[in-house]
């Protein structure tokens, strides 16, 4: 050891020694005190370049780097130093100044190939670094360009505008566009006017707002809140939509409805609630402006929709609805009482008046206290005193259509003002008014306060006389149809009470015919025919109505046609015939005990309509489909949220179950777009209508390849409504199917495998496992068969203090042979993957060996293939006990007869286990060689 050696050459030795034979630690050591003590500057230069080697491969790169510099300083041409040095300035990112010393080397040596290939690579790298960072800039303004010359043919416009939307989806790119006079550019892109141009602004703005608070703010302050909703009040529906979504995101950012992180001092600066402020009162405006088109205002009312109410009640601050209330309930009250038929009303679309009542309900759903609702209510009468004016019809038939459109939000409200003195007089006087308007206003009105639950007590005594005198005299057929839905109405008494029959005998199934010939004229405008479809929503309570319209294929079609056109006012309509015409809606148990008891005590008892009986539901069902009812479905369920309530969705979903009821249906589901359709349903909702969804994609997904059911990335959506099927709360028959859903799903591929252990289905699959009922377990056998290949599940099993393993062997010995595959199939899979678990197999019970003896004579050549597999894992396991345990028992015998019979193309893959298994044993000389059957 001549570590105690001041010598720096022998220390320099002594280094170079250690460095060969690996050890670099000590080979360091060597090096420094040799530095210390070395007087010769060229012999201290090499000392330098090879600790600078030894750095290089203790990867201490800064280190390195200084070292090869300190020897190029002695010797500029020193080359091993300039190549090593280019090495660790590599590693350490600076890749211009490795390029330049591996320059110097190739220049003096030029034909060495490590220099020249390094060069290459590093100057291909520099290249690729150079494009990506003046790219995005260079990129950004390119795209700019391509959009700004008029010259730019359309695909290259369409495609740089998309390039545009999907950079500023990133938060580095969106920082780009912002850096490069992004925003400024946009905005002259909305100043073309051309529709494409402004629909890429909006969409990139969209974009850049998406979860940055900062960015968010800083655009509000340079576009203005004033110009974003000029541009929503354009007349172009996809531009509506758009800027919509954008204040959405805008909201989200600036309420911290996104979850970055800021840094601390960043709120301080930031108080986002007088932008907050400035947009709901710009919104407001926007209700009852004239400049504001049709699709504009139902965006902005369903801004206000989504964002005024608190989402949940626990919420303490409701302080925007009151806002809302005191500087808007009068605007949207303007937007109810428009008379499209008169001049000079607001631009509305279809479905304009009734986002604004759902808006009217959402605020005074969400007024806490008695006094508040009175306010609303005051402002809400005041505003219809000062409406009406015998002198002025027009005047008069808003205030009357105001009424109509807060029936049809807050009823409470509504009807409290039917029933104040003289508008009752009114609507009855305006009924027999010359003018078709009046009279159509009127008896809409009439037909929005005709409820079973009016408390005008006019409507209750004098409603059906009115109306019935309506229908017999006038001429009109659109005021005749809307009389003949308050008829209905108000005689409807819903559910299948077959001894409430509304009028006379017989006289339904007239009205019904009429309204169906209403509903395919298409000379009728369709305001009217959508007016015939609330009529049958009343009239298919009756069974025989529902089977008439269900053998009138061009009834259905044109109802299907309404349901897909762009007016949704008639969703909740459309949605109670077919809830109707399958029979989905709850039903009322009745017990025979009682049904005696009210006979006697004289009391009505309801009564079924045969043809409310199964096979006529299942006949009304096929017809259904047949005419085309999964194609309408699937476009109603798209609706926006404000019109589509959640009752209507349970509604649509009580109609998908009764559809899927037969497994045959399902693929006409599936091929007419059924399966997406369903997933909204499943998420969002009442708690009976999302069941009720998750129900139907689970009887679809047992049955169907799944990607052409779900088609792409919907797929992963599916898993958890299956998953919050198997909760115990849930009946045995959405247990069963959500686990023959998920098995199906889990033998499909590895990435749904892994989301359905990331949704927490484990545990509740394995609870299945130990059911009583013999098809659940089965289901969840079958199931934890198809998921044992992933990693966490392996994991579970390897685990210590839980009886998962113990329950999977007793499984492969219960009396069943479907169990007995998917339990067999799970050990076999499950032992390959994890040796240990064939060791452990053993532990769990003592059962282990009879049971795996009897897999191993089964009959069944599946079963028995399993069980010859497992004991093939188990030879191969690594454990010399265990394979000498198995093969000292009766199992080599099983085995040479198994392995011994003839071929046999029905049982040849249980043969051919066998005979491996024997292989292994030879193998490790647990048995002689024997002949193989000649």
């Amino acid at each position: 050891e001549t570590l105690g050696t001041t010598d720096p050459i022998q220390l320099k030795e002594e280094g170079n020694k250690h460095f060969q034979a690996g050890d670099i630690d000590k080979a360091i050591e060597c090096y420094t005190k040799a530095i210390k003590v070395c007087q010769d500057k060229k012999v201290l230069a090499v000392i330098y370049r090879n600790r600078s080697a030894c750095y290089l491969k203790k990867e201490n790169y800064a280190n390195a780097a200084s070292d090869a510099t300190k020897a190029i300083d002695v010797d500029a041409k020193d080359i091993k130093a300039l190549y090593r040095r280019c090495q660790a300035l590599e590693k350490l990112g600076k890749l211009d100044m490795a390029f330049k010393d591996v320059q110097r080397c190739a220049t003096l040596e030029p034909k060495n190939k490590t220099f020249l290939e390094t060069l290459r690579r590093l100057g291909a790298e520099i290249q690729s670094k150079l494009k990506t960072t003046f790219s995005t800039d260079s990129r950004v303004q390119n795209m700019f360009d391509i959009l700004f010359d008029e010259e730019s043919e359309k695909d290259k416009k369409e495609k740089a505008a998309n390039n545009l939307i999907v950079l500023s989806r990133e938060d580095a790119g969106a920082e780009r566009i912002f850096q490069n006079n992004g925003v400024t550019l946009l905005l002259n892109m909305i100043e073309t006017g051309k529709p494409e141009m402004i629909l890429a602004a909006v969409r990139t703005l969209s974009g850049m707002c998406t979860g940055h608070k900062a960015r968010a703010m800083a655009i509000i302050q340079m576009v203005g809140v004033d110009k974003m909703c000029s541009i929503m009040a354009l007349d172009n529906e996809e531009i509506a939509l758009a800027a919509c979504n954008l204040f959405q995101c805008i909201n989200d950012s600036l309420t911290g409805g996104d979850t970055r992180e800021y840094g601390k001092e960043a709120d301080l600066v930031m108080d986002p609630s007088k932008d907050l402020k400035t947009i709901l009162l710009s919104l407001l405006e926007m209700v009852a402006s004239k400049k504001v088109s049709g699709h504009g205002r139902d965006q902005a009312l369903n801004l206000l929709s989504k964002n005024v109410p608190r989402k949940e009640k626990k919420e303490q601050d409701h302080s925007k609805t009151l806002f809302t209330i005191d500087h808007g309930l009068k605007k949207i009250l303007k937007v109810c009482g428009q008379v499209p038929e008169l001049p000079d009303q607001l631009p509305l679309t279809e479905n304009t008046q009734l986002i604004a009542s759902v808006l009217l309900n959402k605020l005074y759903d969400d007024l806490k206290c008695d006094p508040e609702r009175n306010n609303f209510r005051d402002i809400c009468d005041e505003y219809i005193k000062s409406k009406i004016d015998p002198k002025d019809m027009d005047k008069t038939i808003h205030a009357i259509n105001c009424i109509s459109g807060l029936l049809q939000g807050p009823f409470d409200v509504g009807n409290a003002l039917v029933g104040r003195q003289g508008i009752m007089e009114m609507m009855v006087a305006l009924c027999g008014s010359e003018r078709e308007v009046d009279q159509m206003v009127a008896v809409e009105a009439l037909i929005h306060a005709s409820s079973k639950m009016s408390r005008a007590s006019f409507i209750i005594t004098n409603g059906v006389s009115l109306l019935k005198d309506i229908y017999k005299q006038t001429k009109n057929e659109k005021i005749k149809i809307r009389a003949l839905v308050g008829l209905c109405k108000l005689g409807s008494a819903g559910g299948d009470d077959y001894s409430l029959r509304q009028f006379a005998e017989g006289s339904t199934e007239k009205l019904a015919k009429q309204c169906r010939k209403w509903l395919c004229n298409p000379q009728i405008d369709t305001k009217t025919r959508k007016w015939a479809i609330e009529g049958l929503a009343y009239l298919t309570n009756d069974a025989d109505v529902k089977d008439d319209f269900v053998e009138d294929e061009p009834a259905m079609q044109a109802m299907f046609e309404l349901a897909k056109s762009r007016d949704k006012t008639i969703l909740y309509a459309v949605a109670c015939i077919l809830v109707n015409c399958t029979n989905s809606y709850e039903k009322k148990e009745i017990l025979p005990e009682l049904v005696q008891l009210a006979k006697f005590s004289k009391q009505h008892v309801p009564e079924q309509h045969p043809k409310d009986k199964k096979d006529f539901v299942e006949k009304r069902v096929k017809r259904l489909l047949k005419a085309g009812v999964t194609s309408a479905l699937a476009v109603m369920v798209k609706a926006d949220n404000t019109i589509l309530t959640d009752q209507t969705k349970e509604m649509l979903a009580r109609v998908f179950l009764a559809l899927s009821e037969d497994p045959r249906d399902r693929g006409t589901i599936v091929a007419q777009g059924g399966g997406k359709a369903l997933i909204p349903l499943a998420l969002e909702g009442t708690e009976a209508g999302k069941v009720k969804a998750s129900h139907v994609i689970a009887k679809i997904a047992a049955i169907s390849n799944p990607e052409i059911a779900f088609p792409g990335e919907r797929v992963y959506e599916v898993i958890r409504p299956l998953v919050n099927l198997l909760h115990t709360d849930r009946d045995g028959m959405q247990n069963y199917e959500a686990l023959r859903g998920l098995t199906n799903l889990a033998g499909f591929s590895e990435k749904l495998r892994v989301k359905i252990v990331k949704e927490k289905a484990l545990p509740e699959i394995e609870n299945y496992m130990f059911e009583e009922n013999d098809q659940i377990r089965l289901a969840a056998t079958e199931c934890m068969c198809n998921l044992v290949t992933c990693k966490e599940v392996q994991d579970r099993y390897l685990e210590d203090g839980n009886d998962k393993l113990k329950l999977l062997v007793l499984l492969c010995g219960e009396d069943d042979d479907k169990l007995q595959i998917a339990a067999a199939g799970a050990l076999a899979m499950i032992t390959a993957a994890q040796k240990k678990l064939c060791t452990k197999m053993t532990l769990v019970t003592s059962q282990w060996l009879e049971i795996l003896q009897r897999l191993c004579l089964h009959t069944n050549a599946q079963v028995q293939h399993r069980g010859l597999v497992i004991v093939y894992n188990m030879l191969n396991s690594d454990n010399s006990d265990l394979a000498k345990k198995l093969i000292e028992s009766e199992l080599l015998e099983i085995l040479s007869v198994v392995g011994k019979a003839e071929d046999n193309p029905k049982r040849q893959e249980a043969i051919d286990a066998a005979r491996t298994c024997l292989v292994k044993a030879m193998d490790l000389g647990l048995i002689k060689p024997f002949t193989s059957p000649s």
